[in-house]
């Protein structure tokens, strides 16, 4: 099976979906569709050798398609929604449309020749996209919003209220290109994050510097970037330093200082001095690309609200348009009453039948809050995540690199047993140079600054997960890990223990350094608390979150940490199996949990709990792949602003579904009582569905 994905030029709602669906139920090969109304694509799965068949069918139905991203036909240029022509046919079709609505109140003759005249006008001006859809509808027996419309027209117009017919079809095509105006403001939402990234940049070309479209860029090459130019793509600085405004990578209201070695990124803005940098990506894989495919995947993919409104409109439209049939006929045929006056209410029913309001609400919603987040540096990998996030009720942190630094520095040096401290850190480097944990890394800058010598030859070299690393020196084996590791080696003592407690009641990390019959020597290391991870906890409790740390440290250094921060619950020496068993704990306590995680040993609880965090811009690959959401700042401070975007997400489907349902029911209500006109109905139906995508749009503007 083969996965191909077209662009389908006003692809926009449901009606457009059902005539797709319906035309290739008979061609065989095809498996699945999967829309996506916001990016206007359709993914088909089949086995074809050729996706013409596809394409013809498409263009069968009235509708321009082309595969997505396949050389000749890129992309289909897209029509400017507001087109001078469109509006101006619309302002000249309403005119006449109240022209003819004026003349037949004041003189109470709908049929009068001006009446006609005026409303036919109209309704040829604007109707045509109506009754051309309509009429693809009827062939392929399809129920939708064009179909239903074309029949409210037509059955308005054989029953003589013709200024009816008119208002009822510039209304509807009024409506139309505001919704497609409001629905391509969430489309830009996504692409304007495309169009951060340069096309260009300066490359080193030997000793010139060669102006070189980015694609063409690859690993290893240097780059040139000047005061106030914007960084093309991902890579380590070389030369010179700068401040780097990273808002549009990771949110952060305030420029960073960038250093040689440091990580910039592709989208962000170079704010003061020159310098050159080495590319370490490709153009697809940087930091900002990554963003961009994983909200467009997330997007695709149908929240639960949206699969719930989905199934609700496949049985309630054919409901609704058995219910006006029946209101039409049974008064008539049964009881002798005139059709004249059953039938203007089943046309009325006809249109509210149409569940645009309603479907279209919840993408719109989702797409706003994905881009939202986007923008304030929260990738969102799901919907899904999105929309739940507001259930959560406990959050679980790990420690290092998440609530603190992850930068420990070395504090204290203890000697034991006659061994020297130069002895002793160069046997921890030696060790710790071969793993990638943040306290070994430190240990290791402390040794080579401070000493400047080569490190030892290791043999048999093994990694002991949540404890430490093993080797052998000098045939000589020695282990550097935590108090764990000790006591697993019975190696420790009172004395030894005392010392160990002394520090980590100091909020310090301990190292152990021994033999397989002794303790050589500890070190002591510290890790700074981030600045914003007591401003994040508060924030958290605020929204009533409880707020739990999970830690593979000493239960002395974690609470020392947690006091420090306001954490409300601390569960240290966890390994990773500990940490996902705690997740587990607390799922079965509360249902709804997060967890927050940098690291490899993360990575099983990250995919454990119900919503997963990682930190984007420093945690490692595996807890990125694994975790739901990204915090590019690398701050805490992010994991409130989600629980906010997704709380509003929340409230605004809530809000867009009980309002498209209220309007439903209340006009449901007035026909049957023959109190609402059809073009009333259209202004209900059609302006009920701009009222919940406008307001879904308000996520734009979430802070």
């Amino acid at each position: 099976m083969k996965i191909t994905v077209f662009s389908v030029l006003g692809l926009d709602c449901p009606a457009e979906e059902k005539l797709i669906r319906n035309k290739f139920k008979n061609i065989s090969g095809i498996t699945n569709l999967e829309f996506n109304f916001i990016r206007q694509e359709l993914m088909v799965t089949h086995d074809l050798s050729d996706v013409q068949i596809i394409l013809s069918a498409i263009k069968d139905i009235g509708m321009e398609a082309s595969v997505k991203n396949s050389g000749a036909s890129k992309q289909i240029k897209k029509k400017p929604t507001f087109a001078y022509k469109s509006w101006g046919l619309v302002a000249i079709a309403g005119l006449m449309a109240l022209g003819a609505e004026v003349y037949a109140y004041f003189s109470q003759n709908e049929k009068s020749i001006l009446v006609i005249f005026l409303s036919i006008g109209a309704i040829i001006l604007v109707g045509k996209p109506t009754f051309k859809k309509g009429w693809l509808a009827l062939r392929s027996f399809t129920l939708n919003i064009n179909f239903l419309m074309m029949i409210a027209i037509t059955g308005a117009a054989i029953i003589g209220e013709w200024p009816e017919a008119a208002m009822v079809t510039v209304l509807f095509a009024l409506a139309e290109l505001i919704e497609r105006y409001s629905l391509d403001k969430a489309r830009h939402a996504i692409e304007g994050l495309m169009e951060i990234a340069p096309n260009e940049a300066l490359v080193k070309n030997g000793n010139e510097w060669k102006l070189t479209p980015v694609i063409e860029i690859t690993q290893g090459d240097i780059i040139k970037v000047k005061p106030g130019e914007r960084i093309p793509i991902d890579g380590i600085l070389m030369s010179g330093n700068s401040s780097i405004n990273q808002a549009p990578i990771t949110g952060e209201s305030i420029p960073v200082e960038k250093n040689i070695d440091d990580i910039v990124y592709a989208g962000t803005i170079n704010e003061h001095g020159s310098f050159e940098f080495k590319v370490t990506t490709s153009v697809n894989n940087t930091m900002l690309a990554k963003i961009i495919h994983s909200v467009e995947e997330a997007q695709a993919v149908k929240a639960p609200t949206q699969r719930f409104v989905d199934q609700f409109s496949k049985y309630y439209t054919p409901l609704m348009v058995i219910t006006a049939i029946c209101i039409a006929i049974i008064p008539s045929l049964f009881f002798g009453q005139p059709l004249s006056i059953w039938l203007p209410k089943a046309l009325v029913l006809l249109v509210i039948a149409c569940p645009c309001a309603l479907v279209i609400s919840t993408p719109v919603t989702v797409v706003s809050g994905l881009a939202a987040g986007a923008r304030q540096g929260l990738l969102i990998k799901g919907s899904t995540y999105l929309e739940n996030g507001h259930k959560l009720r406990v959050i679980a942190l790990d420690k290092t690199g998440t609530i603190t630094q992850g930068k420990p520095l070395v504090t204290n040096i203890i000697s034991l047993n006659g061994v020297k401290e130069e002895t002793i850190l160069k046997i921890a480097a030696s060790l710790d140079i071969l793993s990638e944990h943040p306290v070994a890394h430190a240990i290791v800058t402390h040794y080579q600054q401070k000493y400047s010598g080569d490190i030892l030859e290791i043999k048999q070299f093994s990694a002991i997960p949540g404890h430490g690393v093993v080797g052998y020196i000098d045939n000589k084996i020695y282990y550097v890990g935590n108090h764990r590791l000790a006591e697993k080696n019975k190696v420790c003592s009172k004395e030894i223990e005392l010392q160990l407690e002394h520090l980590e009641q100091e909020g310090k990390t301990t190292v152990i350094i021994s033999t397989d019959q002794q303790v050589i020597g500890i070190i002591a290391v510290a890790d700074a608390i981030k600045n914003t991870s007591a401003q994040a906890i508060k924030e958290l409790h605020q929204l009533g979150i409880k707020t739990v740390m999970i830690t593979g440290d000493n239960s002395l250094t974690a609470n020392s940490i947690a006091n420090l921060v306001g954490i409300d619950e601390v569960y240290a020496n966890m390994l990773p199996e500990n940490k996902l068993a705690t997740i587990d704990k607390l799922i079965d306590q509360y249902q709804f949990v997060g967890m927050v995680g940098d690291g490899i040993n993360d990575a099983p609880a990250l995919a454990k709990a119900n919503i997963g965090f990682a930190m984007g811009s420093e945690g490692t690959d595996i807890a990125l792949e694994t975790a739901d959401v990204a915090l590019m700042e690398n701050s805490l401070i992010k994991l409130p602003t989600f629980i906010k975007i997704s709380r509003k997400t929340s409230n605004i489907l809530i809000q867009n579904i009980s309002f498209a349902i209220i309007v439903k029911i209340i006009f449901f209500a007035l026909a049957i009582f023959g109190k609402a006109t059809l073009w009333m109905a259209v202004f209900a139906d059609m302006g009920a569905s701009l009222v919940v995508v406008f307001n879904g749009l308000r996520l734009l503007k979430s802070r």
